[in-house]
């Protein structure tokens, strides 16, 4: 008896072993794959040949960058699919880019894609877009010139992006398409306000994504929805400088899809040339904006702190002759407060082809920096006006009473 009892506990204890054995999670140093982390040497392959071995790994399994500085000249691409949930860690960490634009061959810098649970934790992502910036051709936007986003996701579904630090990106800082089911929590981006084109945050064709306390300095837009961006959720983010919040632009390209089911909530904005915007191209493709909702902001110092533009045509660079054909509907904009840094803090100029549709205006209290009084301007729409709205918003809409 004694026998069989000591042969059934050995074997259940080479089970657990096996079985904790199996579920050990597999970590890949960089350093263990050559990277020096001097700030001089190309660690851009051992930062690659470490994400190679740990997406083919067993899950959970990690790639580590540990705290010292990396330059990685591009592309660096950290492709899926992985064995399971896999993490990048990068926690102390600065990766730098080349400052020259010239070794950039694409459009990105760092290339994340099709990854199921994705976690990426720490590490400041510097691209030292100084040059790029300064570059005439990359401002104008000529073909001769398409500045590197610093990081791209592409189809990470199911993730976590946290703690992570992104500055003096040579275009956009973060693009994300695809990346369904997403949370980004207590990023930290930031570039000077005179850098063109970096924007923060710019999400297109996307089912579920949160985004949460973070803060966001830019030179374009703080977070800015491309087409098909569906059931977004930004909380707590404080913006500015930069050119604010910006649904769109939209319009500009055909067989684009509608962005609906936005709720921008408990925000701060500072100093930005936009607070809350909607924005389309005249003139150009048709599409939809539906059930968007924006709450509990602060504008300090903002110019058109809450703003409707469906003649968006930066640069002059849009079609004569038309009005905008994306329909916009279903929007709000509750308890939002503070100062706007020009006489006009609530401007809609909506579509003369397709007038905006069932726009509320509710617990508003919007005065020119320095107690003014602020105005309102209005086209195409009626808003509903519920309590008070100061300024007084097209009064020729309906009010309801509180």
């Amino acid at each position: 008896m004694d026998n069989i009892n000591f042969t059934s506990k050995a074997i259940c204890y080479l089970f657990l072993m096996a079985l904790f054995a199996r579920n050990q999670a597999v970590v890949v140093d960089v350093k263990a794959k050559g990277a020096k982390g001097d700030g001089i040497t190309d660690d851009g392959p051992a930062i690659m040949n470490a994400w190679k071995e740990a997406c083919a790994a067993p899950p959970p399994s990690s790639l580590v960058i540990p705290p010292g500085t990396y330059m990685a000249f591009p592309p660096i691409q950290l492709s899926g699919p992985c064995k399971g949930p896999i993490e990048i860690k990068a926690t102390g960490a600065t990766i730098k880019a080349p400052p020259e634009p010239e070794k950039f061959k694409t459009d990105t810098w760092i290339m994340i894609t099709f990854i199921d649970r994705l976690t990426m934790t720490g590490g400041t992502y510097d691209g030292q877009g100084q040059v790029a910036w300064k570059n005439s051709n990359c401002n104008s936007k000529q073909t001769t010139c398409q500045p590197p986003v610093n990081i791209r996701f592409g189809f990470c579904k199911n993730s976590l992006i946290k703690n992570l630090t992104s500055i003096n990106s040579k275009y956009f800082h973060i693009a994300i398409l695809g990346c369904d089911n997403t949370t980004l929590d207590h990023l930290t981006i930031t570039a000077p306000g005179n850098s063109r084109n970096t924007d923060g945050i710019h999400l297109a064709r996307i089912k579920g994504l949160n985004i949460t306390n973070s803060v966001i300095k830019t030179g374009d837009d703080c977070i800015s929805f491309g087409d098909g961006a569906s059931n977004i959720r930004v909380d707590k983010v404080t913006c500015g400088p930069g050119h604010g919040i910006s649904i769109g632009s939209l319009g500009k390209f055909p067989n684009e899809q509608p962005v609906q089911g936005v709720w921008v909530k408990d925000c701060t904005l500072i100093g930005t040339d936009n607070g809350v915007r909607i924005k389309s191209w005249p003139a150009a493709e048709p599409g939809i904006v539906n059930d968007v909702h924006f709450e509990d902001i602060i504008m300090e110092k903002v110019a058109n702190p809450i703003i409707i533009d469906q003649n968006y045509c930066p640069g002059h660079a849009c079609k004569k002759g038309g009005p905008s054909k994306v329909k916009i509907s279903n929007v709000s904009y509750r308890k939002i407060k503070g100062s706007s840094s020009t006489k006009v803090a609530v401007k809609f100029d909506c579509s003369a082809g397709s007038p905006c549709n069932n726009v509320e205006l509710a617990d508003i209290n919007l005065t020119q920096q320095g107690g003014a009084i602020a105005t309102s301007q209005c086209a195409n729409v009626k808003p509903k006006v519920v309590g008070q709205v100061i300024p007084p918003a097209c009064p020729s809409g309906p009010r309801t009473a509180v």
